[in-house]
């Protein structure tokens, strides 16, 4: 069997230069040279065996090895990190870095008390949050970047499994100006020949209203088409039309101008949860960050207000 010839820092090197997308921003964050950086680079591909970046005189790109290995080598770093602060952390509790994926509603609506209570009993423990799709939350934890994610229902791939926690109604969304606004209680006819802000076919988020839709027999005019739920706020900010989305997306600083009314005539709604990997057993702080999230939902599923003018 082959050695494993490399050192810690040339994992540190390639990882710095595929964030970065430079060789020179690497060199700077970790406080070495270029032809440092390059050496420690071409060491761990003599070692794998393969190029891992392709290298022009404008550009820096990952090859497909490279793309494979880096999810790898970053939880390597990350474990090691941690683990190293957690014995430096002496008399203390559980020390290191928890990172978890969800997508932008959740993290906005639930995170910041949940965080504030987790902090609480593990004040040394350093929380990512990585604001990302349901697509792009599915793959962190399935490549081990996230412990476990916040978000909609996906495809199981045999090695993750997804807990269902609370369903999030869509709603009409609109201006105080808006005469859908004056409505006292709004029903799904009555967006008929609007021309409605939607996000793209390909999101979670339009994938789960489309399905209840359909169920319900309710067909919409969709007039603009955005790829996240933000930018479908910012139209309806700017007086291009009202839109239909979840509450959750409702409740953040994005919103805070606008209506948020449920609809009369059927109950749509979208389905947030946690996903995790069955192989991976989730750290204490991770588990004790589960336990809040379902808390604050069970504690939200009892009330359904409105956003009124």
């Amino acid at each position: 069997m082959a050695s494993m010839n490399f050192e810690l820092l040339d994992i540190r090197a390639f990882v710095a230069i595929a964030e970065g997308k430079s060789f020179l921003r690497a060199a700077e964050h970790l406080n070495l040279s270029q032809p440092a950086i390059s050496r420690r680079v071409r060491k761990l591909e003599a070692t794998v065996g393969t190029p891992l970046l392709e290298r022009t005189t404008r550009t820096v790109r990952l090859t497909p090895a490279g793309k494979e290995i880096l999810p790898l080598l970053r939880r390597l770093i990350e474990e090691l990190d941690e683990s190293l602060l957690g014995m430096m952390a002496l008399g203390e509790r559980q020390a290191g870095r928890l990172t978890i994926a969800s997508i932008p509603s959740a993290t906005v609506r639930f995170l910041p008390d949940v965080l504030d209570i987790l902090a609480q009993d593990y004040r040394n423990v350093r929380v990512r949050v990585l604001d990302l799709s349901a697509t792009e939350c599915a793959e962190a934890v399935r490549t081990g970047q996230a412990e476990f994610a916040i978000t909609l229902p996906v495809s199981s791939d045999g090695d993750m499994v997804y807990e269902p926690l609370t369903d999030d109604p869509y709603g009409l969304v609109c201006r105080h100006d808006d005469p859908l606004a004056k409505l006292v209680d709004p029903a799904w006819s009555d967006l008929t020949g609007h021309r409605l802000v939607t996000v793209h076919p390909g999101s979670g988020n339009r994938t789960a209203l489309d399905a209840g839709l359909a169920r319900a027999g309710i067909e919409l005019r969709w007039f603009y088409e955005v790829t996240r739920l933000t930018s479908a706020l910012a139209l309806v900010h700017a007086g291009l039309g009202p839109s239909v989305l979840p509450r959750l997306a409702c409740e953040g600083p994005d919103a805070r101008d606008l209506v948020w009314r449920p609809l009369r005539g059927a109950a749509v709604t979208r389905t947030l949860g946690v996903l995790r990997r069955t192989s991976a057993s989730l750290s204490p702080a991770a588990s004790r960050l589960m336990g809040l999230l379902t808390e604050a939902w069970a504690a939200k599923s009892g009330s359904a207000p409105a956003r009124d003018e």
